[in-house]
């Protein structure tokens, strides 16, 4: 699967700007401000059918304008797929097909996969739970609609139970029946995403531990440890466990909407401990293991973006990265960086075809 061409109207800084791709590698060159993340986020929404930077629709319609129109031509199992990403002004989001709007974006995600390495990631490492757990859901869900399904479903019936909570708080009152309704279908399909993470994780963890490693050479010993109140119990017995506290504080304190994962090195959180080239190749293996995973799943090589690779990591670090991509189990790749010279001596070690765009 690959990305032919993208055309952009009215999207962030772009008034108009067509491209035409390379099927393996290209490279997004310039100053700072001209707009090449934005062009990789352009990539993304196509996938996902929203921003990975800014999920305010709105704020991605360029200044001065109502509307924006993100139109991409791609090439999957020997046909074309054309998807168009368009938005007015207070008005809903549609993602089409072929010409066919889809009913609910949940159907789209997963059929073009696509992994994104960004400097933005580092909210992973330093950001509270809710960023890790976005990064769990969005790797399962590229591969299990079901899982997606059912995500949306539990978080419904949290707020529900939330504000039932808040009405108890406000008229003194309390009915155990009522609350015992939301506890019962919190209980089962909270099971089910449990179990679903922890199998996921399962399988994820070791191939991260192995991309770090090459990235690494090998001389770091890193951790990722999934942490959930319910390996100790069903959300049946903590939702009954924390009633009290749940009235008190009139929300749903404990489920798997408030599961983390623990990101260390050398035993201590590498928020802390781990330095700058270390946390950009932690979030790098993360990624590249994603990347990995989702192509297992789906037998589709996902679209690879990588915003502004080259920062922060060292010559050897980034010497294991290209190796890396040089791999024939990559598909097409997307790369940006505001050094022209050093991308295309970077590419030019790449045994695959490839174009440089100056912006």
């Amino acid at each position: 699967m690959f990305l032919k061409s993208l055309s952009l109207l009215n999207y962030k800084n772009f008034e108009s700007i067509d491209f035409e791709f390379d099927h393996k590698i290209n490279c997004l060159v310039g100053n700072n401000g001209v707009g090449k993340t934005n062009i990789l986020d352009a990539i993304y929404h196509l996938s996902f059918g929203k921003s990975y930077f800014n999920p305010v629709t709105s704020q991605n319609i360029r200044h001065g304008t109502d509307f924006f129109v993100i139109d991409g031509l791609y090439e999957k199992n020997e046909r074309e797929e054309k998807v168009i990403v368009s938005t007015k002004r207070g008005q809903k989001k549609v993602i089409k097909r072929n010409g066919k709007v889809y009913d609910t974006f949940s159907e789209h995600i997963g059929f073009l996969p696509l992994v994104i390495i960004s400097p933005a990631d580092r909210d992973l490492i330093t950001e509270g739970s809710d960023t890790r757990r976005k990064f769990i859901d969005g790797v399962i869900s590229q591969s299990d609609h079901g899982y997606l399904t059912t995500l949306l479903k539990y978080s419904k019936l949290v707020s529900q139970r939330n504000s039932l909570l808040k009405y108890f708080s406000a008229n003194n009152t309390f009915d155990a029946t009522q609350l015992d309704i939301y506890n019962q279908q919190l209980d089962e399909l909270g099971n089910v995403i449990y179990e679903k993470r922890v199998a996921f994780l399962d399988t994820f963890i070791p191939i991260f531990i192995n991309r770090y490693q090459a990235i690494s050479s090998g001389k770091e010993n890193i951790s990722l440890t999934y942490q959930s109140k319910l390996s100790q119990n069903r959300l049946l017995v903590l939702l009954e466990q924390n009633l009290e506290k749940d009235r008190a504080l009139q929300y749903t304190s404990v489920g798997i909407h408030k599961d983390d994962l623990s990101f260390e090195i050398e035993g201590y959180p590498i928020k802390k401990f781990g330095s700058q080239g270390q946390q950009k190749s932690f979030l790098i293996a993360l990624k590249l293991a994603q990347f990995d995973f989702i192509k297992k799943q789906s037998n589709v090589n996902p679209i690879l973006l990588l915003d502004d690779i080259f920062d922060k990591l060292d010559e050897k670090r980034v010497e294991h990265i290209v190796k890396l991509v040089d791999d024939q189990n990559f598909g097409q790749l997307f790369i940006s960086d505001t050094h022209a010279d050093r991308t295309e001596e970077v590419v030019k070690k790449i045994s695959q075809s490839y174009k440089i765009f100056k912006l």
